[in-house]
């Protein structure tokens, strides 16, 4: 899950090379930290949290099968 975020945070960011995501795990949940420049915030969160809702529900989708769950938070 961790690669999926950061792929799709490195395609809409204008500095690709300052995403960063770090996963604090547990066993049945983990949060997903996003880290992105200032600059790029405002792409990750889209027009009124579009883009980042479209994200965690990616990620909800897919974490289905790994009977865990995952928070994704955002950081500059």
């Amino acid at each position: 899950m961790k690669k999926l975020i950061e792929h799709i945070a490195q395609a809409l960011v204008d500095n690709p090379e300052q995403v960063e995501v770090i996963e604090l795990g547990g066993q049945q949940t983990s949060v997903l930290e996003l880290k992105v420049a200032k600059e790029d915030i405002g792409k990750v969160i889209g027009k009124g949290g579009q883009t980042v809702a479209a994200m965690r529900t990616i990620l909800n989708a897919s974490s289905g099968r790994d009977h865990r769950r995952f928070i994704l938070e955002i950081f500059e």
